[in-house]
């Protein structure tokens, strides 16, 4: 790891080592209980390598995906990917509505032996009294379809079999209500994060009148599902250029989204006064400037921090995963710098 090699000592986890470097002493770590429930499928895919060639290993993942990776990781290693690994995918298990049928809305049952632990009605009486922030997440509609079909095939398929696409979708809404109602009559979270990747650099993956048509109706009735029991923030994750999506996601009632990438042209401090108090943020300082360090990296904290965090609705913070080009230095710097705006230091 570039960090060891950097100033990280070897036998130190680097929060810790964050902190004893500021001189701030670190608040007691607190252990969420977890409450269990799963919103994968169940059973997952056999995982499997079909193929090794050229320093290559194609696999079946446990999604379903055949999937290209480099040989010098285990073929398992998507299932929980540590760091910024390229990989290529071949194919995606649903392309129509018969392998959808077939290979997947099976495995999707909310009442599946394993979806909820054996355990549950005590995970959540733990979880009633906990004393730290509790968080539930699951996959949107967009995102869920994406990993069954792909993101081409997926586009077409809302352009040539939009009511086979509704029909997924319907499934997944149904799916993710039945199995959050149980959770939520257990115990309220303090925040959920809908996962929903769904922008490029310049642009949403699909227009705003198709993100209406077959997302909105999901999103709003969740979001209300969620509200309804007594959780107060419901956040929506995507990458990418959310400027198109901001006001939808506003409309279906998401008061929070992250992680407002700059390079993809998001500027956070602008949404704040397009949008007020309507959407709270987390992330939005670039990480090319974090990379960079020195004056690059102070100016652009102080452009977007300072502002936001008097108006409060902000968690400032990387614009996604810390890339492999912020060295140790730097992240200590920006640490220090992030400590000294929120009254650490």
């Amino acid at each position: 790891m570039a960090w060891r090699q950097q100033g990280l000592p070897n036998d130190a986890d680097w929060e810790e080592h964050i902190w004893s470097l500021l001189g701030v002493p670190r608040e007691p770590q607190r252990t969420v209980p977890d409450a269990g429930v799963s919103f994968k499928m169940m059973p997952t895919f056999e995982e499997k390598v079909l193929e090794h060639r050229n320093g290559h290993y194609v696999v079946q993942d446990w999604m379903g995906a055949i999937t290209e990776i480099s040989d010098q990781f285990d073929y398992t290693y998507i299932r929980s990917a540590k760091d910024f690994v390229t990989r290529r995918w071949h194919r995606f298990p649903v392309r129509n509505r018969r392998e959808w049928e077939r290979k997947m809305a099976w495995r999707y049952d909310p009442d599946e032996p394993g979806r909820f632990p054996s355990d549950f009605a005590d995970r959540c009486q733990a979880l009633q009294t906990r004393d730290s922030v509790w968080c539930v997440t699951f996959n949107g509609p967009f995102w869920q379809l994406r990993e069954w079909c792909g993101l081409a095939n997926l586009c077409m398929l809302m352009i040539d079999e939009p009511d086979f696409v509704v029909d997924m979708i319907q499934f997944w809404s149904d799916f993710v209500t039945r199995t959050l109602a149980d959770l939520l009559r257990g115990a309220v979270p303090d925040y959920v994060v809908i996962g929903e990747d769904m922008a490029y650099k310049m642009h949403s993956m699909i227009s705003p009148a198709m993100t209406r048509r077959f997302l909105l109706p999901t999103w709003k009735r969740w979001v209300a599902e969620i509200t309804d029991a007594g959780c107060p923030i419901v956040a929506v994750d995507s990458d990418g250029y959310i400027g198109e999506l901001l006001p939808i996601w506003i409309e279906a009632g998401f008061n929070c989204c992250l992680p407002v990438e700059v390079a993809a042209g998001n500027d956070i401090v602008a949404y704040r006064r397009q949008y007020g108090h309507q959407m709270a943020f987390i992330g939005g300082i670039d990480k090319r400037a974090l990379a960079a360090g020195g004056a690059t990296m102070r100016a652009e904290v102080l452009r977007v921090a300072p502002p936001l965090l008097e108006q409060g609705g902000f968690v400032p913070g990387c614009d996604h995963g810390v890339p492999p080009d912020i060295s140790w230095p730097n992240f200590v710097d920006y640490a220090r710098l992030l400590a000294e705006l929120t009254g650490w230091l």
